[in-house]
């Protein structure tokens, strides 16, 4: 049995794994959720400094005062920038980093500086015209997100500081070293900004892949087979 710790997507917090919450304990996993500040119950938190290094810090704090050891680090979409970073600051205390249909930085890059121009430009439109000018409002949910499952998510989902996708990331090179999974959900349409990640890492050496016939919050959508596919990459 393994010990999860997820980091969780933009916009979205600890209440976006309560499906998968039941399932991971009943099969006889640890399975953590934290939020980072400023989303979630942490969003009376947020502000305009809030930025990538926060959110880095928000789970190393957690490693340390649950003092958590061979964790499976799980980031999921932009938990992906957060989890590379604390996996590099804390290599000691991880088993795995498992990337979710995920960011995967390299030294210096961001996660802004990883989408399109064109994703960037709409970005920052948004952040200028409904974010105050210094949150980002949450991407629409996949097409496929049920109707009970939108009117549950979509409240929950609030703007997040722009500086969490601007700050790149500075890293050791310590994560090079861990084993490494990228789970790659193959429902995108056009813009899809994680094939890039995917193509990259499923031949190269120290990393294990997989495929979900699901869209991007599987979490959401389809649980069960998440955990399914989870279980094998532990197993």
């Amino acid at each position: 049995m393994a010990t999860f710790l997820v980091v969780h997507g933009a916009w979205s917090s600890a209440w976006a794994w309560k499906k998968m919450r039941p399932l991971m304990q009943a099969a006889g996993h640890a399975f953590l959720t934290p939020s980072c500040t400023g989303l979630g119950e942490r969003a009376h938190l947020a502000h305009a400094g809030v930025d990538l290094d926060h959110h880095i810090q928000d789970i190393l704090q957690v490693l340390e005062f649950e003092d958590l050891r061979d964790v499976v680090l799980l980031g999921h979409s932009y938990g992906g920038m957060v989890a590379t970073g604390v996996a590099d600051r804390a290599a000691s205390r991880i088993r795995q980093v498992v990337y979710l249909d995920a960011f995967v930085p390299q030294p210096g890059q961001s996660a802004m500086s990883l989408q399109p121009l064109a994703v960037q430009d709409r970005m920052y439109t948004l952040v200028r015209s409904q974010g105050d000018g210094w949150r980002v409002p949450a991407n629409p949910l996949p097409p496929d997100t049920s109707a009970e499952d939108a009117a549950w998510a979509n409240p929950r989902r609030v703007m997040q500081p722009v500086k969490c996708f601007e700050q790149p990331i500075t890293l050791t090179g310590a994560v090079d070293a861990l084993p490494r999974s990228y789970i790659y959900c193959t429902r995108h349409g056009p813009g899809d900004v994680f094939r890039q990640f995917a193509d990259r890492v499923k031949a190269a050496p120290g990393w294990r892949y997989a495929e979900m016939d699901a869209s991007h919050n599987p979490h959401i959508t389809c649980p069960e087979a998440l955990m399914h596919v989870l279980g094998g990459l532990v197993s």
